[in-house]
């Protein structure tokens, strides 16, 4: 069969090392420091180690008495204690997606690193993979996954948090590579994978813990797929744009060209940006051309009266329901909480988050702060996320801010020395790592690619 799900399992499965492109092995290993520094700051985070405590529960068990787990070949980021791959993968995907500083494409409106590394390095572990191909399992997940959103489109995205739902799909991708899957399995293993995708943007109105949730399941599902997969298991031939597949059950506007466009030519993983604010992304753009004006016009906090956000729909989709947050993960997707703290500040970072999100001055920042439609934003989006913002000040100016490219997007991108100084950060914040094993760990990790076999991350730092 040629079809665009066959010609997308086709790619996946043959993809080895030596035929990616040298830069785009080089983002490949940014990513990958990038999203161990999220994996590190899901430590004490209480969704995530509810989540990891179900997965060690339900893997290998310790004597009778004991209260160290049994060690399986994976590791557990959190707690550098080992399990299965399975749950080792559910475990670091949640704990990588809880801080708000893992990557995104924008054109898929996805987030590749949190659903394409953990299912990816544990079974690496587990199967004494090296580095090499490690990355070009990854490589072959963020190909996968990416093109998957953006075949979904915009109104998928509406009802569909996009990371958990084509996060299976990209994970099954990245294992299926790693266990050496021929192009008929793969596309097994993708049949598979797209029957369980799950993830809806509901929880964001009650503050739920469901974002965790949906990417543990998307790397959980897409690991089961793939191991079925090899062993015969068979999955729907044409699950994504079949008559009842994904697109069909899930989007009105699904392209299924985009499935397949520039197989091996264009790298769509090259293209993911780095996260700069611990926050959703639909609130960089804004924040970053608030900045903008503040740095400008030498504004303070108490010199801004009011400001307009000029934003795309699917900002305001799922930031619209966040009102009044009750908790750090909810303000995150609070578009006046951001910018409140990022008008204070000068950037919405962990602490900020943590130590003020709630606060009086920010509050009454927060409700200074409005969204409206804008046609120019809404026309570049998803390829591009642009930043307008319009400052009414408290002598009475209007002030006008705009930024094309965010903080951490392709085209102004964050340097291998930047992004080592936010996993260092992020490991602070959590204190899922000392400064010394952080170091170590990152420094360690720049030369993944030379790896003979992939073992602990942490563990390097000894």
């Amino acid at each position: 069969m040629n079809s665009h799900t066959a010609q997308l399992a086709t790619f996946a499965a043959h993809l080895r090392f030596d035929a990616i492109p040298e830069s785009v092995v080089r983002k490949t290993e940014d990513l990958l420091v990038d999203w161990f520094g999220s994996a590190v700051a899901g430590h004490d985070s209480r969704p995530v180690e509810s989540i990891t405590r179900f997965a060690l529960a339900m893997g290998p068990q310790a004597a009778p008495g004991c209260d160290i787990p049994a060690a399986g070949p994976s590791e557990v980021i959190i707690n550098r204690v080992w399990t299965s791959p399975y749950l080792a993968a559910m475990a670091n995907a949640a704990a990588s997606h809880v801080a708000e500083q893992d990557d995104v494409h924008n054109g898929s409106v996805f987030h590749p690193a949190t659903v394409v590394f953990p299912p990816a390095v544990a079974v690496a572990q587990a199967i004494g993979a090296s580095g090499a191909q490690l990355l070009a399992a990854c490589v072959a997940g963020y190909e996968v996954g990416i093109r998957v959103g953006e075949f979904l489109g915009r109104s998928h995205y509406k009802v569909f948090h996009t990371t958990g739902t084509a996060g299976t799909l990209a994970s099954a991708a990245a294992v299926g590579n790693l266990l050496g899957l021929d192009a008929a399995k793969m596309q097994h293993a993708f049949g598979s994978a797209g029957t369980q995708s799950a993830g809806l943007w509901e929880f964001l109105r009650t503050a739920a813990d469901s974002k965790q949730l949906h990417t543990a399941h998307a790397v959980a599902a897409g690991l089961m797929s793939a191991y079925l997969a090899k062993d015969g298991f068979t999955g729907a031939a044409e699950i994504l744009e079949g008559p009842q597949g994904m697109a069909a059950g899930m989007s009105s506007d699904a392209n299924p060209a985009k499935l397949t466009n520039g197989l091996g030519t264009r790298w769509a993983t090259a293209e993911t940006s780095f996260k700069y604010h611990a926050s959703c992304r639909h609130t960089h753009p804004a924040a970053d051309a608030l900045l903008h004006v503040m740095l400008t016009h030498h504004l303070r906090p108490d010199d801004l009266a009011r400001v307009v956000t000029h934003v795309h729909q699917g900002a305001i989709d799922v930031l619209g329901p966040v009102v009044k947050p009750a908790t750090v993960h909810q303000s995150k997707f609070s578009m006046g909480t951001v910018l409140a703290l990022v008008a204070r500040y000068g950037h919405a970072g962990l602490t900020e988050f943590a130590q003020h999100f709630e606060d009086e001055v920010t509050r009454n920042l927060r409700d200074r702060v409005e969204m409206k439609l804008d046609d120019e934003v809404d026309a570049a989006y998803p390829q591009r996320w642009i930043g307008k913002v319009t400052v009414h000040t408290a002598d009475g100016r209007e002030l006008h801010g705009r930024v094309d490219e965010p903080k951490g997007d392709p085209g102004n991108t964050l340097s291998r020395e930047e992004i080592t100084a936010k996993a260092l950060r992020l490991a602070a914040f959590s204190g899922g790592a000392t400064p010394v094993e952080m170091q170590a760990a990152v420094d360690a990790l720049w030369g993944v690619a030379a790896w003979p076999r992939v073992g602990a991350l942490l563990a390097r730092a000894a």
